[in-house]
């Protein structure tokens, strides 16, 4: 992985030519902002994202059953539960 600057952003033309994952990082605060993923790795990449999503769906899924599980609906009461 290759580390570089957002002032290198500005050098386009060397910058999007390689086939490595770039960490971008702040120049001045020297703190992390993101990466750049080339397109020889995008299905990779997307791969990762859709497992990502779908890892999150399923953890706001189980949040939503355990909290109606715990709803005691009564006679003429109506609640999610959800907080």
């Amino acid at each position: 992985m290759i580390k570089a600057t957002l002032a290198d952003l500005r050098q386009s033309s060397t910058f999007f030519q390689t086939d490595e994952i770039i960490e971008i990082v702040n120049g001045k605060k020297k703190e992390q902002v993101g990466y750049f993923v080339p397109i020889a790795l995008q299905d990779v990449f997307e791969d990762f994202l859709i497992k990502i999503r779908k890892k999150q769906k399923r953890k706001l899924l189980k949040r939503v059953a355990n909290a109606s599980k715990k709803d005691i609906i009564g006679d003429g009461t109506v609640d999610d539960g959800i907080k």
